[in-house]
């Protein structure tokens, strides 16, 4: 078996890739042989993947697309090592390209009602759809926290659940009155209908009384968005970004709602303060009589 073949297996088989991601890293793979010709994995530079990157970025490949490639050949290259069919990584002296942040997209807190209250919730769907998007909202769930979300983790009494985010770190959160009374309804009157077995500690489930998958809860966002008259990149991930934005608008301090979000560097949670100031500014810039220069009379 070729090495790059290997390489795809054990991330299928060992590292539970999926069909997509490794798609994406076997047209890497293929891209770099097809311009490395002859050589074999083992005799590549560090200066022949310097050219390679400078080529691919010429011919219009994006940053984010370069970053993407190195990723995928350093590791590709930690696993000959690994397996010695390597003596080095080439690509570990190769640097990453400066990517610019990417904003989050947010939604404005009429938008989240307009998508809550667009829920047909008089079904047993409905009233778990509806558990669901207040939940996401209220607590910034990762979609994957709230698949894997399970009874234990409830305190409704108090008002918290326990998400367990990357890296199986926990973390407390408060579910609010509203996501804790939809939560209540849910687990009363369409949970027990659905869990078919009455053995699943999943908390949300499909029609086969199975833990709802990723893929269900993103057509279900989808699905609810456009029904509220809201188009464009609406994903469950959305929620959590305008939890965080809504809060520091609110005036919540910036370590709260890094801890709120599982974030274990704050950095990652200041992306929501520059998308708070860009706000801030395009209000000002709207709102205020001399934001703009010339507008006033001297």
């Amino acid at each position: 078996m070729e090495s790059a073949d290997r390489f795809l297996e054990h991330l299928r088989v060992e590292r539970g890739y999926s069909r997509h991601t490794l798609e994406s890293y076997s047209r890497e793979l293929v891209r770099l042989r097809n311009w490395l010709g002859e050589k074999s994995w083992p005799e590549v530079k560090s200066e022949e993947l310097r050219s390679y990157l400078i080529e691919q970025s010429r011919s219009g490949l994006s940053p984010r697309s370069i970053f993407h490639s190195l990723a995928v050949i350093r590791s590709f290259y930690r696993f000959l090592l690994e397996e010695n069919l390597a003596e080095h990584n080439p690509a570990e002296m190769v640097e990453f390209p400066k990517l610019p942040k990417r904003l989050p997209g947010v939604l404005s807190r009429e938008e989240v009602a307009r998508i809550i209250e667009s829920v047909k919730d008089d079904s047993i769907s409905g009233i778990r759809d509806r558990s669901i998007l207040e939940l996401l909202y209220a607590c910034g769930l990762r979609v994957s926290e709230l698949c894997q979300l399970k009874l234990e983790q409830l305190d409704l009494a108090a008002g918290f659940l326990t998400a367990s985010g990357k890296g199986r770190k926990q973390r407390i959160v408060p579910m609010g009155e509203s996501a804790r009374e939809w939560l209540k309804k849910y687990l009363k009157q369409s949970r027990p209908l659905l869990d078919k077995s009455g053995s699943s500690s999943y908390v949300y489930l499909n029609r086969q009384g199975r833990a709802l998958s990723r893929q269900m809860v993103f057509k279900m966002v989808k699905k609810v968005a456009l029904r509220a008259g809201l188009r464009g990149r609406i994903s469950p991930h959305i929620f959590r970004h305008s939890f965080a934005t809504h809060l520091l608008e609110g005036g919540a301090d910036l370590r709260i709602v890094q801890v709120l979000l599982g974030h274990s560097d704050i950095s990652a949670t200041q992306i929501y303060t520059h998308l708070d100031r860009q706000r801030l500014l395009r209000e000002y810039d709207e709102k205020h009589p001399r934001s703009r220069m010339g507008t006033g009379h001297g």
